[in-house]
């Protein structure tokens, strides 16, 4: 059996949110062990911990993005490393489509947190799914009816 796609690791049922817990679907989950999903967690491949702080994209006035955690810290660069290894594994595995978390600076798609920690969404992409999509990778969250 082929291995179709990426996964958000925490849908697969992998402790690796920022908060130490997941987000799991059983039928995610089951594609991971079926061998047609590959799960990642791309801010824990950025070098991120497990427990972290929450982080979120914050947009500045010319245009340009950081990711910044609530206590702070600019974490882009992780953010930034962990999107590119896991575009890697996705070419790697000729992999055309993801299914990862909705909301998350990292793998939203549509919408995000604001960066105001606040709990607004607005309109916009993760860095990975981003990249993805800018790679030809189709990208879905766990709330697409097509997945």
């Amino acid at each position: 059996m082929r291995v179709i796609y990426l996964v958000s690791a925490c849908l697969a049922g992998e402790n690796c949110r920022y908060d130490g817990k997941n987000s799991r679907i059983e039928a995610i989950a089951e594609l991971v062990r079926q061998g047609r999903a590959i799960p990642v967690c791309p801010e824990q491949m950025g070098g991120l911990s497990t427990p972290r702080s929450p982080c979120e994209i914050v947009r500045s006035g010319d245009g340009g993005i950081k990711v910044m955690s609530r206590d702070g810290r600019d974490c882009t660069r992780e953010f930034r490393i962990g999107a590119e290894k896991t575009l890697a594994i996705a070419k790697a595995h000729g992999i055309k489509k993801a299914i990862l978390k909705s909301k998350s600076p990292s793998c939203g798609c549509g919408q995000v947190y604001d960066g105001t920690f606040s709990g607004k969404l607005t309109e916009g992409h993760g860095i990975t799914a981003r990249l993805l999509m800018d790679h030809q990778i189709e990208v879905f969250t766990e709330n697409d009816k097509d997945v």
